[in-house]
């Protein structure tokens, strides 16, 4: 994408994001007035209509100014942008910005600013790769039978698997996707996508993607680990339920899929926030920041009980209280599933760690611990992590050590019969 185009949408962003936040206060204003008019009776009416007028005409100046003015910017230095300079995602900070966009409300960019959408894609070296036998070979030259494919979280790139590097590691270089290739052999694939977007839709994306990349990488493919962070570690569930169902290639031939602080359960934030829309939508007065706030993504949604497929949100009202609807969705039958919860607390069994969790996700939540619904992970297969935060497990010496530790050690077998998967030879 180039820098003017994504200039130019990032200012009609800012206009439509200004132009909102002046509608929540007119209409809360709105509200306010309408009850201490009809509190003052029939004699009130004759002001109350001048009043709305009035105001009715000074907000429609002030949205109308708020919205325009960051659209001219955009298109005034879009119009000035030279085309030798990087776009807005070529830098680190850009780059984690429009993540951070794409999480939040990256469904309504999808359909009216799709210039800052994220697509979904394979990363190498700052740019998409296509899924092309010719841009996979020549981005990853020293292609293997064995894939590692990281999946982040949401509001997160894959420069996020980078993070702390230098500090946990004495290198920036050192990420646990570089560790897998040194130890064991793996390729390291990762992805960026828009987390906005329905888990489901994600998934759906993902077993895509992964059956083309299958199918045009450069070595036959024997083994693949999925590796998912956060958010990261749902679409790759949801990938698998919809991958197997269409039969793809690429399902046998994973052998391992591991979760690193993902909600399984959901995330007592994200059911915090919804249910503090639905009491503000109890009151005339609080009902327009009630629609700022449930105007957040459907992928932000989908956190609250970790809904991996349509059905668990395509009849839900997501105005009503959340409740527990999500189905049970089953491993992927020829993989080893492994998990790895973290919590600020040493321990994960204590009030505090309850609480707190690791800041976003408690630890029964990446365990698939709860009372309706339980995630089947293996005894042996997963592992806690205190005194550690979410963030901590994407680049943890502890975390690397865990994950290269369950890729050592036996894989699940290939089903009978199971040839390695890639292109013809």
């Amino acid at each position: 994408m180039s820098g003017e185009a994504e200039i130019r949408a990032a200012g009609r962003v800012v206009g439509d994001a200004l132009a909102g936040v002046v509608g929540v206060v007119r209409d809360t204003h709105r509200a306010i007035a309408d009850r201490a008019f009809a509190a003052g009776g029939p004699a009130a009416q004759p002001i109350r209509a001048a009043h709305g007028l009035i105001a009715g005409g000074v907000y429609a100046t002030v949205a109308g100014a708020h919205a325009l003015v960051p659209r001219l910017i955009g298109v005034a230095v879009g119009e000035g942008w030279r085309p030798e300079r990087p776009p807005l995602s070529g830098s680190r900070a850009g780059r984690f910005a429009l993540a951070v966009l794409n999480g939040l409300w990256g469904d309504t960019l999808s359909g009216r600013h799709p210039e800052l959408a994220t697509p979904m894609a394979v990363r190498s070296h700052g740019e998409d790769v296509a899924l092309t036998g010719e841009a996979l070979r020549a981005a990853f030259p020293a292609a293997g039978p064995r894939i590692a494919v990281f999946v982040h979280g949401l509001c997160e790139t894959e420069d996020y698997w980078s993070l702390a590097a230098r500090r946990h590691h004495g290198t920036p270089e050192m990420t646990l996707g570089a560790r897998l290739r040194r130890d064991h052999g793996y390729t390291p694939v990762h992805l960026r996508y828009n987390t906005g977007l329905h888990v489901s839709d994600n998934g759906l994306r993902l077993a895509a993607l992964l059956e083309e990349l299958v199918a045009h990488w450069p070595a036959a493919v024997e083994r693949i680990a999925l590796i998912g962070h956060s958010m990261g570690g749902l679409v790759i569930r949801s990938a698998g339920r919809q991958g197997a169902a269409a039969g793809h290639r690429w399902v046998p031939a994973v052998r391992h899929a591991i979760f690193l602080g993902t909600p399984h359960l959901g995330a007592p934030l994200a059911r915090g926030v919804h249910t503090a829309a639905w009491l503000l939508a109890r009151f005339p007065e609080s009902r327009p920041v009630a629609r700022l706030i449930g105007g957040r993504s459907a992928g932000v949604h989908d956190l609250n009980y970790g809904a991996l497929v349509e059905e668990d949100w395509r009849d839900v009202d997501p105005g009503e209280l959340p409740r527990d609807l999500c189905t049970d969705v089953p491993f992927l039958p020829d993989a080893a599933h492994h998990f790895i919860g973290a919590t600020l607390a040493r321990r994960h069994d204590g009030p505090l760690a309850t609480v707190l969790g690791d800041l976003f996700v408690p630890y029964r939540s990446a365990a698939g611990l709860g009372e309706r619904r339980s995630v089947p992970f293996d005894s042996g297969n997963g592992r806690h992590l205190g005194g550690l935060h979410h963030f901590d497990l994407l680049n943890h010496p502890e975390v690397h050590d865990q994950v290269c530790a369950w890729l050592a050690g036996p894989p699940a077998p290939a089903p009978p019969g199971d040839a390695p998967a890639g292109p013809a030879r």
